[in-house]
């Protein structure tokens, strides 16, 4: 019996199969008038076996959103999955998988030397308390040390 197709791409991807950590493109729209969106699965944990702290998720958010933004204006959005494994990163124009892995390991390398998270307050952030600067960072080694297998989903 074969399951009918979801709308939402990576509830078709068969979470079974994946060896995280890992970035895939998620998947890719034309808008009506030419522009590219790709959308990146950037996945640090295991899924259904590992996940990330919920004020290590969300300090990563908030670093990555700020940082990769130094590196690139073609990023939209970067957003938490909330399974808590990872995160979808949002990038407009022509671009190559190799050009969003190196602008995602500048972003990371950004991250491990941070000084703060940004916007870690009341005034800039809904829930200002739950944030992690050292547990941010250690993702971010954790992931950067596996750069030579990011491209490999499947085992």
């Amino acid at each position: 019996m074969t399951e009918a197709r979801m709308n939402v791409e990576s509830f078709n991807l068969d979470h079974r199969t994946v060896v995280a950590p890992f970035v895939r493109v998620a998947d890719t729209k034309t808008l009506p008038h030419g522009d590219l969106l790709t959308k990146y699965d950037v996945r640090f944990c295991q899924p259904n076996a590992d996940r990330l702290p919920m004020p290590t998720v969300h300090s990563l958010e908030h670093l990555m959103a700020e940082h990769i933004r130094n590196h690139s204006a073609s990023v939209i959005d970067v957003s938490p999955m909330g399974c808590q494994t990872g995160f979808y990163v949002l990038v407009s124009g022509e671009h190559t998988y190799d050009e969003f892995l190196d602008l995602l390991e500048a972003t990371l390398v950004d991250v491990t030397t941070a000084t703060e998270v940004p916007a870690a307050n009341e005034v800039q952030c809904g829930w200002a308390a739950s944030h992690t600067l050292s547990g941010a960072q250690a993702a971010a080694r954790v992931f950067l040390d596996a750069r030579a297998g990011w491209s490999q989903v499947t085992a």
